[in-house]
């Protein structure tokens, strides 16, 4: 199973005890899957597709819990296969006027109410209530990618204006998500690991926000791990690299000039360098006597340089 699967697998065991915040994740399935159906003499119904049985049979317990629909139809009676879609149908006129009136789809008087976005603004006012919308969002329209590999949460939507309403949600949440068109698409992403965990804790799906914290913990362990092995290797390289540099100075001088017309301190440090190439500035000056810290030691061996350099330019200018 993917982890964007094991994420809704949880996400549809959770049901909002409240009334008010199960017509929020109601709309937003409603949003992403529903239809207004009208039939003979103009007398309407609700039809919902979804890609598979779960988020169906969430969506018809939701209708269940929330309006008692049940007691009408049995989840047999609505609930079929189509066009390799689950469909839920609630074909009675009563119900899905009671139900478009509860989602703020029509005024208590069987007028449609106009709204722009995925839902009526008024059903998702209170912060438990836009949780339950995110749930239901993302059920329908979502998916997570394998933190594994890369951090990314997505939200497809089919409008701009119905991206920006899901975005404004977000925000609301101090979750930063950011919009891209898609084949005639609008999907709200978001890319920052953290921020993931952030909404995967916003729409309860708690088990799932663990299992993806540890993932981030064992990567940023490897990740810090690797930083420092290639810091240190950088430092060995840059060791063994002025190592050379320092000793090939050193060997001009005693091939030109010789050793011993350096001052005795640049002498012995000289000889020490020779003597033990892989040696660090510090243990180069440990072995000095009187013993002479780190940059004591790489002081003296600029000196060393710039002596072998003024040899090179003086030997260029005989020549």
């Amino acid at each position: 199973m993917t982890f964007s699967a094991s994420v809704k697998e949880e996400l549809e065991g959770i049901i909002s005890p409240a009334r008010h915040c199960q017509i929020a994740e109601l709309a937003a399935m409603f949003a992403f899957g529903g239809e207004i159906k009208y039939g003979a003499e103009k007398r309407l119904s609700l039809h919902f597709l979804a890609e598979n049985e779960s988020v169906a049979r969430k969506y018809f317990t939701l209708l269940e819990k929330t309006f008692r629909i049940s007691k009408v139809f049995s989840i047999g009676d609505v609930l079929y296969r189509k066009n390799n879609k689950y469909v839920v149908d609630i074909p009675s006129e009563d119900e899905a006027v009671r139900i478009l009136q509860a989602m703020k789809y029509l005024s208590q008087d069987r007028m449609p109410i106009t709204f722009n976005g995925l839902v009526n603004p008024l059903i998702i006012q209170k912060n438990c209530c836009k949780r339950a919308f995110l749930r239901g969002a993302f059920l329908c329209a979502g998916s997570i990618s394998d933190p594994e590999k890369f951090y990314h949460f997505e939200i497809v939507c089919t409008s701009s204006i119905k991206a920006e309403q899901l975005q404004e949600t977000l925000h609301s949440f101090e979750v930063e998500a950011k919009t891209v068109s898609r084949k005639r698409h609008e999907v709200v992403y978001v890319k920052e690991g953290a921020q993931i965990v952030e909404l995967l804790g916003i729409m309860g799906a708690g088990v799932s926000l663990m299992n993806l914290e540890n993932v981030r913990i064992l990567k940023e362990m490897r990740n810090s791990v690797n930083r420092k092995v290639n810091c240190e290797a950088a430092n060995i390289n840059k060791t063994v690299s002025a190592s050379v540099k320092q000793t090939q100075d050193i060997r001009y001088i005693q091939n030109t000039v010789g050793l011993q017309t350096l001052p005795d301190n640049l002498k012995a440090v000289a000889e020490l360098r020779l003597k033990y190439q892989d040696a660090s500035l510090k243990e180069l000056g440990e072995r000095l006597n009187p013993r002479v810290g780190k940059s004591g030691v790489n002081h003296r061996l600029r000196k060393i340089g710039r002596i072998a350099e003024e040899l090179r330019g003086s030997k260029e200018e005989q020549v």
